[in-house]
């Protein structure tokens, strides 16, 4: 992903109408503008599933042998699951856990790709060539199977009680840093092209023969100046993150019942796929439109930021 020329300057007083495009560009695109709807819409609805149940007084774990399989009702909108819990509340709670995961291992990736790409970047040579071979094998790894074994070790070896270990809070860490440790690298590699761009240009040069030190350089002049492609790289990782850990939890390796997440909600339902096809239809649908519209956001940032994008749009 290259640094668009525009982004190559220091930062100037046009900022506010730079952002003002931008923000115009993206809602041009109709496609874009639909999916922000979606996710946020998405996101809103997990938020509440709390007071949701408090409202109408089911307890999304709760289970009832009696309710099994019930089709969908007033007080039950998408019916019951094969232990009688409601499904609308499993998929939002899912839904949390799954937008959570995603939206903190992005965070998280940024800032170790970010600071080993700038790092690198900067200070070039020697250190340049270990930090990028390091780099160049964790790409070289079977991602899913790295995944898979990570998510597979006992935390009670490492110290932990047994208690803190099965928490749901230490398994939903324990997930969020194995996608971080391993999908780091493409943010690294986009902050290390756009430093080493940037890095002996004249006014960064100038800076330091005045005596601004390296973190200063780091900090005004080029995470300022290679924002763009790094946003555009951590919006687009998002639903990748979140494909991750629905992956995980199918597999067995995420998060584990009864705090629900899509993916193990899709591990209950397999065997249940021909009774009670729409148990698994629900959270995969989830899983694919909430990734599906989450790209379609990153490509709509990409093309918003890209200056390019104005000049391709009048040329057809």
């Amino acid at each position: 992903m290259s640094i668009a020329t525009a982004d190559t300057a220091p930062a100037g007083a046009n900022s506010n109408s730079v952002w003002s495009t931008r923000w115009q560009r993206f809602r041009d695109n109709k496609l874009a503008m639909i999916s922000l709807v979606f996710v946020v819409l998405l996101m809103l609805s997990c938020a509440i599933a709390g007071p949701i149940a408090y409202l109408t007084g089911i307890d999304a774990n709760a289970t009832n042998l009696l309710r099994r399989f019930k089709p969908p009702s007033a007080q039950h909108w998408l019916g019951t699951d094969d232990l009688g819990r409601d499904v609308l509340l499993r998929l939002l709670y899912g839904g949390q856990v799954s937008i959570a995961v995603g939206l903190l291992a992005t965070f998280i990736t940024g800032i170790i790709g970010i600071g080993i790409g700038v790092t690198a970047g900067y200070i070039g040579g020697r250190f340049d060539n270990v930090l990028m071979r390091m780099t160049d094998c964790i790409i070289a790894l079977p991602l899913i199977p790295v995944l898979i074994v990570l998510g597979a070790v006992d935390l009670t070896k490492l110290g932990l009680s047994q208690a803190a270990a099965t928490s749901p809070a230490a398994v939903f860490l324990r997930i969020v840093i194995i996608i971080a440790l391993v999908d780091w690298t493409t943010i690294a590699r986009i902050a290390r092209a756009g430093t080493i761009t940037l890095r002996d240009v004249d006014y960064i040069r100038a800076a330091s023969v005045s005596g601004a030190k390296a973190r200063y350089n780091i900090f005004v002049h080029i995470l300022p100046n290679i924002a763009t492609p790094l946003i555009v790289a951590m919006t687009l990782s998002v639903g990748r993150i979140i494909l991750f850990e629905s992956t995980l939890s199918f597999l067995g390796f995420g998060i584990v019942p009864p705090t629900p997440t899509w993916g193990n909600m899709l591990t209950n339902a397999q065997q249940l796929i021909i009774s009670a096809p729409m148990l698994a239809v629900y959270p995969g649908l989830l899983i694919f439109t909430t990734v599906m519209a989450v790209n379609f956001v990153g490509d709509g940032v990409r093309s918003a930021f890209d200056p390019r994008s104005e000049t391709s749009k009048g040329s057809h």
